[in-house]
């Protein structure tokens, strides 16, 4: 058929349009690379934006008492086995003699992933002159005191309250949650309630809880 000029002008017309028509179809597409460098860019900043602060800290109006830095600092403790990292703090100096007295140092420091509930000073004051030097000097029942303080496994606070088995082969009840724990006074050698007052110190063994008494197994 032969095409008129008017024909042909109609046909550059249409034809025209559709080439607008599609270029603005494409223009609205988003931009394959685009996308992909802004795709890569919200997986590089992910990690910013949602990182946080590990959820287990030391806790406890206690820990004012650990130094900021140097030995018996939480860096220094984290370095050392439980009994070596307890000695390098003045406040736990009794439980440090205590287990050097009954020869379990050595033993304490090889255990792998264990909770040790720790009788700072005060709570060895608690207890009458005449009953600690005779826990002392009873090496038997000492080393019972002692391991009835030791945990297998390192419980967070979150795992802390419930009843939980002892070196000592017995069991030692915590309660509580948060940064509020308490055993019952029946369950210490002075019968008054402990509490922890610095929780979830890291050892290179073990995971440490701070108590204001001295605890004592069930049959002692």
């Amino acid at each position: 058929m032969k095409r008129t000029p008017r024909t042909r002008g109609v046909l550059i017309t249409v034809v025209a349009g559709l080439t607008l028509a599609l270029g603005a179809c494409s223009s609205d597409e988003p931009d394959d690379s685009s996308a992909s460098s802004s795709t890569a860019s919200s997986a590089s900043e992910s990690p910013e934006t949602t990182a946080s602060a590990p959820a287990d800290q030391p806790f406890g109006a206690g820990c004012a008492a650990v130094p900021a830095e140097g030995p018996g600092s939480l860096a220094a403790m984290a370095a050392e086995p439980v009994v070596t990292a307890l000695s390098t703090n003045p406040a736990l100096s009794t439980v440090v003699q205590a287990v050097t007295a009954a020869n379990l140092a050595d033993s304490i420091n090889t255990l792998q992933d264990i909770t040790v509930l720790v009788p700072a000073n005060s709570a060895f004051d608690a207890i009458p002159s005449g009953q600690l030097q005779a826990l002392l000097a009873d090496s038997a029942q000492l080393t019972a005191v002692l391991t009835h303080h030791v945990i297998q496994g390192r419980l967070t606070p979150d795992a802390l309250a419930g009843t939980h088995t002892t070196l000592n082969n017995d069991e030692v009840t915590i309660e509580g949650a948060g940064d509020s724990f308490t055993i019952a006074g029946e369950g210490t050698v002075s019968q008054t309630d402990a509490s922890v007052i610095c929780g979830n110190l890291q050892t290179a063994n073990a995971t440490v809880y701070v108590i204001d008494q001295v605890l004592v197994p069930p049959a002692a």
